[in-house]
């Protein structure tokens, strides 16, 4: 198939790039910058050029496609509302050009926040508070009436891996490095998903070729790591002790990740394993951070 992908230079962008190109898919790559092009077609990937603000942009790259992965996203806390409304959008504007077709149309999402104090399922809907880009996935699974392969893949808080991983461990080591504490919160039994990123790549594959209409899929390969442990992994790669403190503190110990890191929030795969077969094999979030991938620098 010939596959449009926004985000194709990003962290989990790049990875599903490689794969879907490996499984003998073509891959377009949706390119702002000649920074991004120039790292797309390092890929092996055609370029096209366009933004998600860009809506005409949008349907002519999506028009020279057979199927959409999209993961390109605005994750500026500071801009929620907005980037899911420019989400939205881009999403309409692919569902305009593939309705009727049959063809896919994969959209990134998150685990985080689904289940609260149990293991989150590919069956659990979560309300629109959770966050401004929850409803764009209700409407993307509603696609599939108007004849989209439409598919809502929810990623782990957590994608790891060798090189270029700026999220939320990375966020932690830097912290720690800084602060000369690898701490966690409380008694630091709350639970954090996790999913090495070449794995992740690898789901996306499958689930351009396998994913039935209207699919909810979890990319997450460890459903639950405990915070303490985290910390304890970060703290001996760093040399620095490991903490705890109390919930009241998190604030202002880790900024804008305490709110985060100290939520409870395991999540299962069990049922996108079984319609896939897909088997993650790389190495574990513990792993990498053993390996030095994540320097706090």
């Amino acid at each position: 198939m010939k596959i449009l992908v926004t985000g194709a230079s990003g962290w989990i962008g790049s990875a599903s790039v490689k794969e879907l190109i490996a499984a003998g898919h073509h891959v377009l790559g949706l390119a702002r910058s000649d920074e991004s092009a120039a790292e797309i077609a390092k890929l092996g990937a055609d370029v096209v050029r366009g933004s998600l603000d860009d809506l005409a942009s949008l349907r002519a790259a999506a028009g020279q496609a057979e199927g959409v992965v999209h993961l390109g996203y605005n994750h500026d806390f500071s801009q929620m509302a907005a980037a899911a409304q420019t989400d939205r959008a881009a999403i309409a504007a692919f569902a305009d050009v593939l309705q009727g077709s049959g063809g896919p149309l994969l959209i990134a999402s998150g685990t985080l926040g689904l289940a609260p104090g149990r293991v989150g399922t590919e069956a659990d809907m979560p309300g629109a508070h959770v966050h401004p880009r929850t409803a764009n996935a209700a409407y993307t699974l509603g696609l599939a009436e108007r004849g989209v392969r439409s598919m809502v893949v929810r990623f782990a808080p957590t994608v790891h891996g060798a090189g270029g991983d700026h999220g939320f461990v990375a966020v932690l080591a830097k912290t720690a490095r800084e602060k000369g504490v690898s701490a966690y919160i409380g008694e630091g039994r709350n639970r954090w998903p996790a999913v090495n990123v070449l794995d992740a790549g690898k789901l996306v594959q499958l689930a351009i070729e396998k994913a039935t209409p209207g699919t909810v899929l979890h990319a997450v390969a460890e459903e639950g790591i405990a915070t303490r442990d985290i910390a304890a992994a970060l703290g001996q790669f760093l040399h620095v002790p490991v903490e705890s403190i109390p919930a009241g503190r998190a604030q202002a110990h880790f900024d804008w990740l305490g709110m985060f890191f100290g939520a409870d929030a395991p999540a299962s795969s069990a049922r996108t394993r079984e319609l896939l077969g897909w088997m993650p094999t790389h190495a574990t979030l513990l792993e990498d951070i053993a390996a030095g991938h994540y320097p706090g620098r």
